[in-house]
């Protein structure tokens, strides 16, 4: 096995997978608080790449602060999903919730074809995101190596926010038990808001991430990674932060892997992530971390 080859391909793995993770850690931070499965999420990640296409291309705002402002923007849109769709059946059975998250899946995807047209546009990439450089033999394209940097800072920010804030604490309290935090005064609703400003925020991240890398967007985009990144979620153990990142990672080097050195299954690489996740639903349920509370 070519050396070279092998690293330059961990590396793309490594990169998918980050993106996997962060896009993971959205979906597991809402099911570890009210265990929703929230389908929506990848259609939420879609909508932010929206955000940044307009204001970069369409306002001709500097791409960090379209990127900024698009972030932003996904946060309130999460919680906005939250107060309009999910509030109103927190109390109803688990399968009203899960019929309300497919429905807003849905709606995001028709309402971005109505709106936006189902024809692809180019997303814009900086400069400094499309070099390639060659160490010992190795290719190695930048945007590869600022993907890992920036979901390893996000995560750093979730854990902070987790563990040194009140508004973390409330958090974990509520994953722990919803109904001894109302006891106690704490606003359930609020914390869980919050939460879904967090999981968007990140969907969004890991969204406009994912439209540097495959630089064009469109309305059934976040389909694909969505469903990914849940099938990451479970495979580190749904509910878990470390077991989001884990499995996100392992996801991605293992599909990059696969293609790069048995080409002739690279048409299965998608099948690949189901058939994982099956056979962790069977061998391993509860996921690699074994966890389904945030923490």
């Amino acid at each position: 096995m070519d050396l070279s080859l092998f690293l330059q391909q961990l590396l793309n793995g490594i990169s998918l997978g980050s993106l996997y993770a962060l896009i993971a850690i959205g979906y597991t931070m809402v099911y570890g608080i009210i265990r929703l499965i929230n389908f929506a999420h990848g259609d939420i990640l879609m909508v932010s790449t929206y955000f940044a296409y307009f204001g970069i291309s369409v306002y001709a705002l500097p791409w960090w602060l379209s990127v900024i402002i698009a972030i932003l923007l996904t946060a309130l849109l999460g919680i906005l999903i939250d107060l309009g769709a999910y509030r109103p059946v927190r109390h109803a059975p688990r399968i009203s919730a899960l019929i309300t998250a497919i429905g807003v899946s849905f709606l995001l995807e028709n309402l971005g074809l109505v709106v936006f047209g189902g024809r692809p546009k180019a997303f814009y990439r900086p400069d400094f995101l499309d070099k390639t450089y060659e160490l010992g033999g190795v290719h190695v394209f930048s945007l590869s190596i600022w993907v890992p940097l920036v979901t390893a800072l996000l995560l750093a920010l979730v854990f902070l926010l987790l563990y040194r804030t009140r508004v973390g604490a409330a958090m974990r309290a509520v994953a722990k038990d919803m109904e001894m935090v109302q006891l106690m005064g704490i606003d359930v609703n609020r914390v869980i808001s919050l939460t879904f400003a967090v999981g968007s925020a990140l969907a969004a991240a890991g969204g406009i991430m994912w439209a540097m890398k495959y630089p064009q967007i469109n309305p059934l985009m976040g389909i694909l990674p969505g469903l990914k990144a849940f099938v990451a979620a479970v495979i580190g153990g749904i509910g878990n932060i470390h077991g989001a990142v884990l499995g996100g990672l392992l996801l991605g080097t293992t599909e990059i892997l696969l293609v790069a050195f048995l080409p002739s299954l690279a048409g299965y690489r998608d099948a690949f992530a189901f058939v994982l996740l099956i056979l962790i639903l069977l061998f391993r349920p509860t996921g690699l971390a074994g966890k389904d509370t945030i923490g």
